[in-house]
């Protein structure tokens, strides 16, 4: 009679076991489940957060670039500082006028200037002005003097633009706005 009641300890004991082994094998694969879940999650984030300083980094090199092209509602400034260059160079500068060239992808802004001056001054003022921080070029210059022993240059400069799109407002009207970054 013992010897029952010890093998129906000992079989309810191993019952007992194997549901608990059942149980602590489901809950570890849950677990194991959930490491993977983090793990995945853990890479996503950092996935995300390297995709984040990335498109930072990338929007203050484009903020960069576009500080060499001038904005079509940024031709008074242009125009402003071009007159500043040849000031400190002791020039007259006058802007003929002003137009646009290009592709609406590639816009161009076209100066036409005229330059006046000492010799040196002139010539200082187109130096400064080829060599200025912006996206342009000289496609036509003459020079030449004027009877009152002073000098003229008349140029025209290119400067890239920034491409305009329109948007639509809600009255329907469209509006030129800059190109988001």
């Amino acid at each position: 009679m013992k010897i029952v009641i010890a093998f129906g300890i000992c079989g309810a004991a191993f019952f007992g076991y194997m549901l608990l082994y059942g149980v602590i094998v489901s809950k570890s694969a849950a677990v194991a489940d959930l490491e993977t879940q983090i793990t995945i999650a853990t890479e996503t984030a950092s996935r995300i957060a390297s995709a984040r300083s990335t498109l930072a980094k990338i929007i203050g090199d484009e903020i960069d670039v576009q500080q060499y092209f001038v904005s079509q509602t940024g031709v008074v400034a242009f125009i402003n500082s071009l007159e500043q260059y040849g000031h400190l160079q002791k020039a007259d500068i006058k802007v003929l006028s002003v137009s646009t060239s290009g592709t609406p992808k590639e816009p161009t802004l076209v100066f036409e200037l005229s330059v006046e001056g000492t010799f040196d001054a002139v010539m200082r003022t187109i130096g400064t002005i080829e060599y200025a921080p912006y996206a342009l070029s000289i496609s036509r210059l003459s020079l030449g003097s004027n009877p009152q022993k002073s000098w003229h240059a008349d140029l025209t400069l290119h400067v890239g633009s920034i491409p305009l799109e329109k948007t639509t407002n809600p009255n329907g009207l469209s509006i030129p706005t800059k190109t988001a970054p």
